[in-house]
């Protein structure tokens, strides 16, 4: 064929294939991004009240910030944590173990156990053990008020209220694990410890993991309410100063930021511990 018939043969349109694909453009959220700039302008107007007011005395935080009494009463406030927070789990593990049993009378004396603590508020218990010298004046040969100081009943009575809400922290994990791991673990000979070990327990610490942190954190704000027992914590030490300077909005910033501080490094330490259990999974994403 010639390239004059070709010159004059009509044009064969573009395939559809090639043909240029149809722009995709968002949807704009004009409702959203007015909210966004609504709930800024308030966030900025909030700080700059913060920082310019000047009840704060932001100077006399900072002069206080790292002093020596405040310092002893955060060692307290984070040692207190961490004994009730491992006696605590100590014991729930123990109660769950005893929820999860056979036994009729082990079930039934740990859930009696969980549901008496659970209903009792934790400033009233830490008053009722303050006072146990009123109901037992003596036990085992020894006067109550010198067996149990203000710490020791600190330690006593949040250590006994955390130790219910871990029981449930516990079976809530164990039962979340799937029956029929169990069964496969049985079928392959494995014996009960390294069923629990290597099998339950992983799998169960998914579940555990997030509710035990923030029992964690829980567990550190909630230790100031040991100061009503005179208790020399973070918060105690603070009252202790404005008490004397008279000082308070200033002494009490001191301790909120504090314990800003411990919580916000707790929730990373979280975080990156639900990582860890959560490698499989799509929590884990």
């Amino acid at each position: 064929m010639s390239s004059d018939t070709l010159a004059h043969l009509p044009a064969v349109p573009p395939s559809r294939t090639h043909a240029e694909s149809p722009r995709i453009v968002p949807q704009r959220r004009y409702g959203q991004w007015a909210a966004a700039v609504v709930v800024l302008a308030l966030l900025g107007l909030a700080v700059n009240s913060v920082l310019r007011n000047k009840a704060f005395q932001w100077g006399v935080v900072a002069d206080y910030f790292t002093t020596d009494s405040v310092l002893r009463g955060l060692w307290l406030t984070l040692w207190l944590t961490t004994v009730v927070m491992v006696l605590g789990f100590a014991l729930g593990a123990l109660l769950a173990a005893a929820r999860l049993s056979a036994n009729p009378v082990l079930r039934s004396v740990s859930w009696g156990y969980v549901w008496l603590f659970r209903s009792i508020p934790v400033l009233v218990q830490l008053l009722l053990w303050f006072n146990i010298g009123a109901l037992y004046p003596e036990l085992f040969g020894v006067k109550t008020v010198d067996l149990l100081g203000p710490v020791a009943v600190a330690v006593v009575g949040l250590t006994l209220h955390e130790a219910a809400y871990a029981a449930e922290v516990v079976r809530g994990g164990i039962l979340s694990v799937d029956r029929g791991q169990i069964e496969a673990a049985q079928a392959l000979g494995l014996s009960r410890w390294r069923r629990w070990w290597r099998i339950v327990l992983p799998q169960a610490m998914r579940s555990i993991v997030p509710p035990a942190g923030n029992m964690l954190i829980g567990a550190l704000k909630g230790t100031s309410i040991v100061s009503v027992i005179a208790v020399n914590d973070l918060l105690f030490s603070a009252q202790l100063v404005y008490h004397r300077t008279y000082q308070v909005i200033p002494l009490l910033m001191v301790a909120t930021l504090w314990y800003t501080v411990v919580t916000s490094v707790l929730g990373v330490g979280q975080y990156y511990v639900e990582r860890h259990y959560a490698r499989g999974s799509e929590r884990a994403r």
